[in-house]
């Protein structure tokens, strides 16, 4: 039996998609049980059972993965009201034998960040935890795009900073793909993986292919650092926004950097933000 977390996410809700359609038994976790549906695969539902649990209160986990032979564990925001090692001891307790983090490229190219932290808290945590486990180091997710959603509805247009830096960001579907494959197979093991797009692509490149998808001209406003940084705050806490903000517009080459991870694990090449944004035009339209 596979745990998921985080189960009603642009990560989650894929991931236990994919595990059931292998013919997994999963239990798909989330603060609100109302939020996670069942798989889009009506053949499969009876394959997944849906838990509350929060992992801010790791004695609400101890029924959850009672017998569970592995876990998805994926940290909402930094993380920074968790404690990794009582979520980590209640897995162990409950005979977990594989742990799958999923963290953040940051994590590991921004070894001083403090907008990553405790992310890397959580993988110290989880490599010296005993079970096998696997990392998870996604680079930005195509999926931030859906930020730009309401003004692409309402205006036809997008304002965001550093136009022309472009990063290899990745499809969740394909993170998700990759989880799966992780959880099925131990032969990934004491492994960290790096999860990106096929190619770098700037916010203005990423918006053109929204208004492809579409059939329509999105236009394209440049912000500046400051003006991002004010709208961001507003609803993310100011170290992410400063970590953030500095990926965007001061990527190291190792965060412009096209990993071959994805397609080592799935056989193929990663989806581009063009396919993502084909597949998404309801939430644009």
């Amino acid at each position: 039996m596979i745990v998921v977390t985080g189960a009603t996410g642009n990560v989650g809700r894929p991931l236990v998609q994919a595990l059931a359609a292998a013919g997994e038994q999963v239990t798909a976790v989330s603060r609100r049980p109302a939020d996670v549906q069942a798989p889009a695969d009506e053949r499969t539902p009876a394959r997944v059972h849906h838990r509350q649990a929060d992992l801010a209160d790791p004695a609400s986990l101890t029924p959850v993965l009672d017998g569970a032979d592995a876990l998805f564990l994926l940290i909402a925001g930094g993380g920074e009201t968790l404690n990794p090692h009582h979520i980590v001891d209640v897995a162990k307790a409950g005979g977990v034998g594989r742990i799958v983090l999923l963290s953040s490229q940051g994590a590991g190219t921004r070894p001083d960040s403090p907008a990553h932290a405790h992310l890397r808290a959580f993988e110290d945590t989880v490599r010296q935890s005993g079970p096998d486990w696997t990392v998870l180091r996604p680079g930005g997710f195509d999926s931030n795009a859906l930020w730009w959603a309401e003004p692409i509805r309402s205006y036809g247009s997008v304002a965001a900073p550093f136009a022309d830096i472009g990063l290899p960001t990745v499809d969740p579907a394909d993170i998700a793909e990759v989880a799966a494959a992780v959880l099925r197979d131990g032969s990934h093991a004491g492994r960290t993986y790096e999860l990106t797009g096929p190619a770098p692509i700037s916010p203005r490149q990423q918006v053109r292919a929204i208004g492809d998808a579409l059939g329509t001209s999105v236009r394209f406003v440049e912000q500046s650092r400051e003006e991002a940084r004010s709208q961001m705050v507003q609803f993310m806490p100011e170290a992410v926004v400063d970590g953030t903000l500095a990926i965007l517009g001061e990527p190291s080459a190792a965060e412009q950097r096209v990993s071959p991870d994805v397609e080592r694990i799935l056989g193929r090449a990663p989806r581009t933000f063009a396919e993502w944004a084909a597949g998404n035009t309801a939430a644009f339209g």
